[in-house]
């Protein structure tokens, strides 16, 4: 088994600012998908994408993913928690984070984007989602740096014990969503978009793929100590991502039986 190194969440302090690692992963995984973006537009600018396009639409993304994420939070997993406090929703420094929250928040501001720049909202959808899992991945290494997020029990030769936990040796599950959420999806979605697909595909595709490798890792995952198991002995994040997987198959059905011949941006 391997022994957590307890990381210092904080990497760098400059006087009174505290500089922490989660942070710095949010910020890795914003300029990974910034620089992935502005790839795709310069590639092919008959596609219609600035620069300027893509700068933008990382902008409304920041703001979609911290709101969101945060309010998701919130609302998914301590409302009573923070309707008994209310002001320590803005005690983001604390962490409490919801992807499915983060998820939410792109789609409007995605949506808001595409109004603003008379696109067609699949349109935009499509170019963004395989920006996304690299943001993914960098948030489970600093999930594993803050030794949060931590796995249920296990005997297996890869099991690390966070010692601020317990004592016994757990699933890396932080890992798993790095290795499944960030980089499989990833390539799975950057070489799917590499051709002409039909507007919508890459959207679905995308929930699809995220809704099940996280339904899987969750199986690894110990629950939230205040919520534990859900119905069917299932967590919350599998609650959640049964949604989307429908939602996902239900926009590829759509996306391939529409008679439309209106494609999506390709790489």
């Amino acid at each position: 088994m391997i022994v957590h190194p307890q990381f210092d969440p904080i990497a760098l302090r400059l006087g009174p600012l505290a500089i922490r690692w989660y942070g710095l992963m949010y910020l890795a995984g914003f300029v990974v998908g910034l620089m992935l973006g502005r790839y795709r537009a310069t590639r092919r600018p008959d596609l219609g994408w600035t620069l300027k396009d893509v700068d933008d639409l990382l902008f409304f993304a920041v703001i979609g993913v911290v709101l969101g994420g945060r309010l998701g939070y919130v609302l998914f997993y301590k409302l009573g928690d923070y309707l008994r406090d209310p002001i320590h929703i803005f005690y983001v420094w604390e962490g409490g984070m919801s992807f499915h929250g983060g998820f939410l928040g792109v789609i409007i501001a995605m949506a808001y984007f595409a109004w603003r720049r008379h696109k067609h909202w699949f349109a935009v959808t499509d170019f963004i989602a395989p920006l996304v899992p690299p943001g993914l991945g960098f948030g489970r290494i600093g999930n594993f740096i803050n030794a949060e997020l931590w796995g249920r029990p296990t005997n297996l030769p890869w099991a690390v014990v966070f010692p601020n936990v317990d004592e016994l040796g757990r699933h890396p599950s932080q890992l798993y969503e790095f290795a499944l959420e960030g980089v499989l999806l990833f390539v799975i979605l950057w070489l799917f978009s590499a051709k002409r697909r039909p507007l919508g595909a890459v959207s679905g595709l995308f929930l699809v793929g995220y809704g099940t490798v996280r339904f899987i890792v969750e199986f690894s995952r110990e629950p939230d100590s205040f919520l534990g198991f859900l119905a069917l002995g299932l967590t919350m994040g599998q609650w959640l991502s049964l949604p989307m997987i429908v939602a996902g198959i239900i926009v590829l059905v759509w996306a391939y039986r529409r008679k439309s011949s209106i494609f999506s941006d390709p790489l």
